[in-house]
C-alpha cells in the first residue's frame, strides 16, 4: 500500500473517531484531554484497519462467492482516488449532523470499490457491488460491536446500596 493511501485511510479513521467520539465528549463532564486524545487515536487506528480491510474483504468474498474466481496475480487495493472521499467522514459521522449523508458517503465509496473490483476481477458490477456491501457492512457490524464493548467495558457503575 502506497504512503499516501495509509495516510489518507489514518486521516479517514481519525475523522470518522472525531465524528463518532465529539458528541459523546460533549456530553461528558470531567473527561480528561488525555484520555480523550487516547481514545482518538485508539478510535482513528481501529478506523482505519476497518476502512483498509474493506477491500481486502470484498475481494476475499468475491473469490469464495462467485464463480468466475478473480485471478489471484491482481488484488483490489485502495487507490488515493477511491480513499479520498473518506476524508468526508469527520462532517458526516456526526449523530446527528447527518447519518443518512454518512451512509450515502459510504454508498458513493462502496461504488467506487465495486466498480474497481469488477474491472479487477472481470465479473459484473451487480456481484461486485454485493461483494462490497456485504464485506462494508459485516466490518461495520463487527466494528460497532467493539465500540459497544470498549464503552461498556468504561462505564463506571454506580456502587450497589449496602442493606
Amino acid at each position: 500500500m502506497p504512503a499516501v493511501v495509509a495516510v489518507l485511510l489514518l486521516l479517514a479513521g481519525l475523522s470518522e473517531a472525531a465524528g463518532r467520539l465529539l458528541p459523546v465528549v460533549a456530553r461528558l463532564s470531567g473527561a480528561s484531554r488525555r484520555r480523550v486524545v487516547g481514545l482518538m487515536l485508539a478510535g482513528a487506528i481501529v478506523d482505519g484497519a476497518v476502512f483498509a480491510l474493506w477491500p481486502l474483504s470484498a475481494w476475499t468474498l468475491a473469490e469464495l462467492v462467485l464463480t468466475t474466481a478473480p485471478s489471484e496475480e491482481a488484488a483490489l487495493v485502495w487507490t488515493p482516488g477511491l480513499a479520498a472521499p473518506l476524508l468526508l467522514a469527520a462532517v458526516l459521522a456526526f449523530p446527528l449532523l447527518g447519518p443518512l449523508l454518512h451512509l450515502l458517503l459510504m454508498a458513493g465509496v462502496g461504488a467506487g470499490l465495486a466498480t474497481a473490483l469488477a474491472a479487477t476481477a472481470g465479473v459484473g458490477w451487480w456481484d461486485a457491488a454485493g461483494c462490497v456491501a456485504v464485506a462494508g457492512v459485516g466490518l461495520g457490524v463487527a466494528v460497532e460491536g467493539v465500540r459497544r464493548l470498549v464503552v461498556r467495558l468504561n462505564t463506571r457503575r454506580a456502587p450497589e446500596p449496602v442493606t
